[in-house]
């Protein structure tokens, strides 16, 4: 009988050559399909290519006992995102299935721009961060412990505008001598074994709903079948059900499964596992989802609620394009924001799926937290920018190629195109998805419900008074202008005086 294992997912991210994959082979035990860089190309440039996952288990801590007795063990499974600008794609669809985050960072370096980035998904995608200050063997013995602290209140400093402001702060040094050193002995891992349990939390798993599995990896063993390595994202898989590979299409019987070398008959939500099934063309599919038949579908566009990222410098401007990650796949599409209009700036809707029923206000971009100052700097008037401030902002995405995505799965848009070398943050905005768009000829069914309007106003001159409360204007509208159509709205005269339209006059 195994012991109840509860599986908690770690991610490790950080710049290029932070010594990420150093510390995961420092703290793990049980290395799995693709962990320590077993990708030739990356042997060859020392850096990780792909995602890579291992493990540890510990005894189960005391909190985690108190709230659910039933579990003995706690594995680790360490998720090693490449940290390599052009492979950010990769990491967005790590950060999905993480729990808690370890940032690595090089103490003789600080900050970099991709630290940035990963602290950026961090924020989007995780509940809770440990900081590990890497390689403080590099650092001189006299001056060792003043720069590590300093390094640390370095640290403290960025963290505090974010959600991480008391993540913990630990020092390392994951192979002293650096990778092609003899083996050396870790420093500071069991500070940071320590951290990680008491970080530790019940993450919220349900075995219910439709199985969705995030495969990262996919080949064949001979005599046995093909195996596919991922995370459940979604519901619970058992031997012998049908599951079905979403991008081709494909239905295969589960035949056997392992959780990190050891054989299993069901998994979870959250759980690491390896599915075998029989009669499947690995080259079919490198990463991707597989589920229960029939749950996921192409689509090809969708609509989702959307927050700017505050490190973004660029502007977001409807109708561009942008990289869109969703899962494991990134995708061009083009963009068009809308919000609610400023007086309905009331309590944030919690809203699950999206309200065809109300008007949206059209927005030439998408405004960050800095609202009404970023529409000024676009060249908006004062009173523009203030109007300008939805509380909420939705987006319109038009993919170039239809993507197979789960339900209220997270979006990233960001501008992978930027110079890689340029000191800038890439991604630009994130939300959840809210309504994915299954018709192909959504702009004759889907986008005519779509309810979107623009603020549109006329100027013209007051002719005369016919009494106090009465004023004749003209220029306002054309000779052929239909007049009952404007009877009601609102006027503004320059003196600030407000009124009504009543009426046509005459035939000028």
């Amino acid at each position: 009988m195994m012991a109840t294992i509860l599986n908690f997912n770690v991610g490790v991210l950080g710049h290029i050559d932070s010594g990420k994959t150093s510390l995961c082979k420092a703290l793990s035990t049980v290395a799995s399909t693709a962990a320590f860089d077993k990708h030739p190309q990356s042997k060859e440039r020392g850096i990780t290519l792909d995602l890579g996952f291992s493990s540890f288990s510990v005894d189960v801590p005391a909190h985690i006992k108190e709230q659910d007795p039933q579990y003995e063990k706690l594995q680790f499974t360490l998720v090693d995102c490449p940290g390599h600008a052009s492979l950010i794609k990769t990491i967005i669809g790590g950060a999905q299935i993480i729990d808690l985050m370890l940032l690595i960072v090089d103490v003789t370096k600080g900050m970099q721009t991709q630290t940035a980035e990963c602290l950026v998904i961090g924020e989007i995608a995780c509940e809770k961060m440990v900081v590990v200050l890497n390689k403080v063997d590099l650092l001189p013995e006299a001056k060792k412990d003043q720069m590590v602290e300093k390094m640390k209140r370095k640290m403290a400093a960025t963290l505090k505008s974010t959600r991480f402001a008391d993540a913990p702060i630990v020092a390392v040094a994951a192979k002293p001598g650096g990778p092609e050193a003899p083996d050396t002995e870790a420093v500071g891992l069991h500070e940071l074994m320590e951290l990680l349990k008491t970080h530790t939390y019940l993450p919220s798993r349900d075995a219910s709903g439709p199985f969705i599995f995030a495969v990262d990896h996919c080949f064949s063993i001979r005599g046995q079948g093909t195996v596919m390595t991922g995370t459940v994202l979604n519901g619970a898989v058992a031997i012998n059900d049908n599951v079905e590979v979403a991008n081709v299409k494909e239905v295969k019987k589960v035949k056997s499964m392992q959780m990190f070398k050891q054989p299993v008959n069901s998994a979870m939500q959250g759980d690491r596992v390896g599915i075998c099934v029989t009669q499947f063309d690995p080259k079919l599919l490198e990463r991707g989802l597989v589920c229960t038949p029939g749950t996921l579908t192409l689509i090809h566009a969708a609509i989702l609620k959307v927050r700017k990222i505050r490190f973004y410098k660029g502007s977001c401007q409807t109708k561009a394009k942008f990289h869109i990650t969703m899962g494991h796949e990134t995708v061009m599409a083009r963009v068009q924001f809308f919000g609610t209009p400023s007086q309905d700036s009331r309590q944030e809707s919690a809203e699950e799926s999206f309200d065809f029923t109300k008007e949206y206000l059209y927005q030439e971009e998408l405004y960050g937290q800095e609202g009404a100052s970023k529409g000024k700097e676009n060249g908006a008037t004062d009173s523009e920018a203030v109007q300008a401030t939805p509380s909420e902002q939705w987006a319109l995405l038009e993919f170039e190629k239809p993507v197979i995505c789960p339900q209220k799965c997270l979006v990233i848009g960001s501008r992978l195109d930027t110079d890689i070398h340029a000191n800038t943050c890439r991604l630009a905005f994130y939300g959840r998805l809210l309504e994915p768009v299954v018709d192909k000829n959504y702009g004759e069914t889907v986008l005519p419900k779509l309810k979107v309007f623009k603020n549109k106003s006329k100027e013209g001159m007051v002719e005369r008074m016919t009494d106090e409360y009465t004023v004749i204007g003209r220029s306002l509208f054309k000779k052929e202008t239909n007049i009952q159509l404007f009877v009601g709205l609102k006027v503004k005269l320059s003196t600030g005086e407000e009124g009504v339209i009543e009426g046509g006059f005459g035939q000028s």
